[in-house]
Formats: structure tokens, sequence, C-alpha cells
């Protein structure tokens, strides 16, 4: 199902999409590159023109999701 993310971290995103989810719902993110994460809707943060747009975090912080959005986050260790 499409869906726009946006406000991305490490650990998740904003996600924009046409369909109802439930808070605590598990739900599996595809991006671009055709990777695969599973995540967890942790909040739902506002409809705008109709579209509910969700709060999500990765299930698990490891290889996969250190660099599912293409972007190089800042290091932890500062």
């Amino acid at each position: 199902m499409p869906a726009s993310a946006t406000n991305l971290n490490r650990h998740g995103a904003a996600v924009q999409l046409n369909r109802e989810l439930s808070v605590g719902s598990a739900v599996l993110v595809r991006n671009k590159r055709g990777v695969e994460v599973g995540a967890r809707v942790v909040a739902q943060l506002a409809a705008t023109r109709g579209l509910p747009t969700y709060a999500i975090e990765f299930l698990e912080i490891d290889e996969k999701t250190s660099n599912f959005w293409g972007i190089r986050f800042p290091s932890n260790n500062n």
C-alpha cells in the first residue's frame, strides 16, 4: 500500500497513508530500494486532507534499519 514517510530518523518516521491503523499494531515497511523491515505504530499524529499520519518505530535496530532511509544519521557517540 503506498505511503509517504516524513520526519525520518534512525528509529522510524512519520508515515501518511490512506488507511486507518491501530496504535500498537505491527506493520511491514518497504523502502524504494525494496528493503523491508518490521515496525510498530506508536501514535496517530494527525489527519491532513483525510489522510492519517502515524508515528512508527522500527522493531529492531540493526544493519537493515541503520541505512533504511538511505541517510547517514550522526553518531550517538558524541
